[in-house]
C-alpha cells in the first residue's frame, strides 16, 4: 500500500487531509511539526510527503530541502500545502525542490488528485 506522510501544525487541516487520504486508500503517517516529519520520513521512507510550509521547529521548505539533500530520501516526492499564495512563494517552493504546490484553502479532492498525479510521475 502507498504511504503518505502528512505534516501540518493545524489540527483541523491535518484531520481533513488524513481523513481524505485514508478514505482514498492510502496509509498515512502524521506529524505535527517539521522536525518530526523529517525524522519520520527518514525512518519510514514514505512514497510521498504532503508538507505545510509554516510549521514550528522546522518549516516544510526546510524539510523539503533536507529530504532533497540526502541520497536516501532525495526521491521522495513532496507536495507543499500552504496559505502562502503569492507567485514568489510558489516559485520559491519549487526552487526548494517541491514537486507540487497547493494553496489553502484547498479542495481535499484536488489534494488527492495531486497526490495521485505526483506519484504517477515519480514512478515513471
Amino acid at each position: 500500500m502507498t504511504t503518505v506522510l502528512v505534516a501540518d501544525d493545524d489540527a483541523d487541516v491535518r484531520d481533513v487531509v488524513v481523513f481524505k487520504l485514508e478514505q482514498s486508500g492510502y496509509d498515512v503517517l502524521v506529524a505535527e511539526d517539521g522536525a518530526t516529519a523529517l525524522a519520520m520520513a527518514r525512518d519510514a521512507m514514505p512514497d510521498i510527503a504532503v508538507l505545510d510550509v509554516m510549521m514550528p521547529r522546522m518549516t516544510g521548505l526546510d524539510v523539503c530541502r533536507e529530504l532533497r539533500a540526502a541520497e536516501a530520501t532525495a526521491a521522495i516526492p513532496v507536495i507543499l500545502l500552504t496559505a502562502r499564495a503569492q507567485e514568489s512563494d510558489v516559485e520559491g517552493g519549487f526552487d526548494w525542490g517541491a514537486d507540487d504546490y497547493l494553496t489553502k484553502p484547498f479542495s481535499p479532492r484536488e489534494l488527492v488528485s495531486r497526490v495521485r498525479a505526483v506519484l504517477a510521475r515519480s514512478r515513471r
